[in-house]
């Protein structure tokens, strides 16, 4: 079977990022169709990681990194995998990234492996990467696909860190061990930093998404 990669790399030469479509992919994963706030993907992580600001960038990272490899090597390989078996080719491919993912944590970031304990491993099971791969990476060649992760997973990890910034700031007036909420004014609000809190913060976080995002017209909700 012929891959259509030849013609799509003529089109990204002539027309931009792979004929127009690289900025309307960036565009829909970041923004349009974000994931957490729009699809309502991975909110198992976004309640559990984000107590800290740096634990929820570490998950964003982490979620980037195997997007945009697992949606790289099922493009690669979308043409040589035989249909029946596609979605246990995609876990093993997404398994393999998120393993080196968590091998790099425990050898140069120990602290934060114990921290995040067993979500870094659950990215397997994550739906926006399972989900990219099946809807997108398996129907578009590479360097669209790349894209395709990279704004998924920059639109996840954008809402962790919103919600960990704000979770931390709240609920112990300090982002990354510095205080920035002087104790003199502001008693930290424990609440924020347990379940509630981050229940509270995530509806806050999806409800002044949408209020920005507007209302859409009838083509873009087609």
């Amino acid at each position: 079977m012929k891959d259509s990669n030849p013609a799509a790399c003529s089109a990204c030469a002539t027309k931009g990022l792979c004929g127009g479509k690289g900025l309307v992919t960036l565009k829909d994963g970041v923004w349009t169709v974000n994931p957490l706030a729009i699809q309502m993907l991975g909110i198992c992580s976004a309640l559990a990681v984000t107590s800290r600001l740096e634990s929820s960038l570490v998950m964003g990272a982490a979620l980037i990194f195997v997007c945009v490899g697992s949606n790289l090597f099922v493009s690669l390989l979308r043409q040589y995998t035989p249909h029946r078996i596609r979605m246990i080719a995609e876990v093993a491919i997404i398994a393999t990234f998120v393993i080196l993912f968590d091998q790099f944590l425990k050898a140069f970031y120990w602290d934060m492996s114990k921290q995040l304990g067993p979500y870094v491993g659950l990215i397997i099971t994550n739906c926006i990467v399972m989900g990219r791969a099946e809807a997108f990476a398996l129907q578009n060649p590479p360097v669209l696909s790349i894209v395709d992760g990279l704004a998924n997973g920059l639109g996840y990890a954008g809402g962790l860190a919103i919600i960990g910034l704000a979770r931390e700031l709240l609920g112990t007036g300090k982002i990354f061990g510095h205080t920035v909420l002087l104790e003199q004014w502001y008693t930290p609000n424990q609440l924020m930093i347990l379940a509630p809190g981050a229940f509270f913060t995530l509806g806050v976080v999806i409800a002044v998404f949408n209020a920005l995002r507007g209302p859409q017209d009838e083509e873009e909700n087609k």
